[in-house]
């Protein structure tokens, strides 16, 4: 479904981000992408999705090349693509269900989405979102008024509701105790599940090996790791988190 070839981002600053990465992620798979903090994982998460421009290579989605879409073909391409934020980026003023449904502007104009003319068919989506990350009671419920736990879920079910093909999680569970990241984990899990490959960005080894089909790894903007979590040895552990944050 995604196939990532040659791509690489240098900042302004000279910073390489990713260096000539090539992977192929394909229809339903479940991965987590594990190194360091300044390794690339979130860089390579919002190039895919375009919240940061490539310097150089291809993105692929269905043999579309986001890397270089523009207008509404990028709007198209983004639409399948849900994204999870660290922070869970939500209008914490606004109810949960309001927050959800801004996961359906890309199927509308901008006019309609301004002032809030969701369907009847966004409305029921927007539901259904909620009560399969369990907070079905929480519909009316303003965002500023839920946990921690709860944000990052109307989070995920905002990206759900986009009717994705493909989610990416960055750092999910950054703020969240052991106990959250495991519910908000199988929640991601179920929804790969339906058949919606998932990328997660995660810094927790254990839950990276419990939950994913596959695992990349990253040291220092480059792929240094792609395989099954059966694959992944002290050798390799070690490979792809030598060095250090100060190195980065």
């Amino acid at each position: 479904m995604i196939e990532v070839r040659n791509l690489t981002k240098i900042y302004p600053n000279g910073t390489k981000g990713l260096d000539d990465v090539n992977v192929t992620i394909g229809d339903g798979e479940f991965i987590c992408v594990i190194g360091l903090s300044g390794a690339g994982k979130s860089t390579f998460l919002r190039c895919i999705n375009r919240l940061n421009d490539a310097t150089s290579g291809q993105i692929l989605v269905d043999g579309e090349d986001i890397a270089h879409a523009q207008g509404p073909k990028l709007r198209a391409l983004r639409r399948r693509i849900g994204f999870v934020f660290q922070q869970f980026n939500l209008s914490t003023r606004l109810t949960a269900e309001e927050n959800v449904l801004s996961g359906r502007l890309g199927y509308h104009n901008r006019f309609a989405g301004l002032l809030g003319l969701y369907t009847a068919d966004d409305r029921q989506r927007a539901a259904e979102a909620l009560r399969r990350v369990g907070l079905a009671d929480k519909v009316s419920v303003r965002v500023d008024q839920l946990s921690g736990g709860q944000q990052q879920r109307v989070a995920i079910a905002r990206a759900f509701a986009q009717n994705p093909t493909l989610i990416l999680a960055d750092e999910p569970m950054a703020s969240l105790d052991p106990k959250l990241s495991n519910v908000i984990m199988g929640i991601l899990k179920e929804f790969n599940k339906d058949g919606i490959s998932v990328l997660v960005n995660i810094h927790v080894l254990e839950l990276a090996t419990q939950y994913a089909d596959r695992i990349l790894g990253f040291n220092k903007g480059r792929l240094v790791f792609d395989g099954p979590p059966s694959a992944l040895t002290p050798s390799e552990i070690d490979r792809i988190y030598a060095g250090s944050v100060a190195d980065l």
